[in-house]
């Protein structure tokens, strides 16, 4: 994984839920890119005609909360997320974004939709480029940026077999 990456914010409030990341009338599926045709659809309709690969989610508290469908991490990497940025999150959530290789950065940064925004996890700093704000985390260790990298844990531990 690039030790840093910098994409257009989607910003989202708190206690975002995985209904509302997709809805469960979705969950006949595991393919990523048919679920992100349906990400956030009755909160942010526009969201899967506009997001692009690469583009950054920001959000407050409690990212993820709700029922722990692997759906929700799916459906942000189909639509091409590559890193969630947010105050906490869900712990089943967390665990299954890394499970799947979506990057998750605890932080409280400020953000509005469209702005630029940089993520250094080498050094454990996360930046608006466009209005200035920074802030730090923890720099997540080496082994979880390689699972990140590798696609998550089951392609990960294809590649060491």
């Amino acid at each position: 994984m690039d030790e840093t990456l910098s994409g257009k914010a989607w910003k989202f409030g708190e206690n975002v839920d995985t209904d509302q990341i997709i809805p469960a009338e979705y969950l006949v599926t595991a393919d990523p890119k048919q679920l992100a045709l349906h990400a956030f659809e009755k909160v942010r309709p526009e969201f899967s005609a506009l997001v692009r690969p690469g583009d950054i989610i920001v959000a407050g508290r409690n990212f993820g909360c709700g029922s722990s469908r692997e759906h929700a991490p799916l459906a942000l990497l189909g639509a091409g997320i590559k890193c969630v940025i947010a105050k906490s999150f869900a712990r089943i959530f967390f665990r299954n974004s890394i499970n799947l290789g979506l990057a998750l950065v605890e932080a409280d940064l400020e953000a509005s939709d469209g702005e630029i925004i940089a993520v250094d996890f080498k050094n454990g700093r996360v930046s608006n480029e466009t209005s200035g704000s920074k802030c730090g985390f923890s720099p997540p260790p080496d082994f979880l940026l390689r699972l990140i990298d590798a696609g998550g844990l089951i392609e990960y531990t294809k590649s060491r077999l």
